[in-house]
């Protein structure tokens, strides 16, 4: 069953469970959060493949994450401050841009992958993100943690690595969560953190 959802097209991967704290100024986007609050409306987080966060529409891929609006706030340089929850991944199936380069897009919801009990072989990978995730601020250092979960090590792993925004998109759309678990494992190599 397909849904029309408005896009945030953005410079940046979040997969289900991961948190994206945001500074939102534009006005399109800024009556989007406020009608998605209002009408507790999901809002689509895709990377963007060309094109800039901000002025015309961005072409993006194909899929993304839908999110809720976890917290708010109005920031001391008068911008508004909110945080997205990634809640599930979805496919584009087609977009409409509207007068004021907002996107509604009809999606397919993907299916969750669930729970994934983390192989030993990449423990080191679950103690590297504990490791970074306690030096961070909130949302990251008070979000609920799944260390022995493949999926969301994997998942923060690849929010959080300085890696380039296509290998993200790339691993964000690997459905296997060995597979994306031995690339993370190869790409810790080769910068020698593993």
């Amino acid at each position: 069953m397909s849904k029309i959802i408005p896009l945030f097209p953005l410079k940046t991967v979040l997969f289900p469970q991961g948190f994206l704290p945001l500074r939102v100024f534009e006005p399109r986007y800024l009556d989007m959060v406020s009608n998605c609050m209002k009408t507790e409306q999901g809002i689509g987080v895709v990377l963007i493949r060309e094109g800039s966060e901000v002025g015309d529409a961005a072409s993006t891929y194909d899929v993304g994450t839908l999110t809720e609006i976890s917290y708010w706030h109005k920031r001391t340089d008068g911008l508004l401050g909110v945080t997205l929850n990634g809640l599930q991944r979805f496919r584009i199936l087609s977009h409409d841009v509207q007068p004021n380069q907002l996107v509604l897009a009809e999606i397919e919801l993907l299916p969750a992958s669930g729970a994934y009990p983390l192989n030993p072989r990449f423990e080191p990978m679950a103690a590297l993100l504990e490791k970074i995730i306690t030096q961070l601020d909130p949302p990251f250092s008070t979000m609920d943690t799944h260390y022995d979960d493949g999926d969301w090590v994997s998942a923060r792993l690849v929010e959080l690595l300085p890696l380039p925004l296509e290998r993200k998109q790339q691993l964000f759309m690997l459905e296997d969560v060995d597979a994306r678990l031995q690339e993370l494992e190869s790409i810790l190599s080769e910068k020698g953190l593993w």
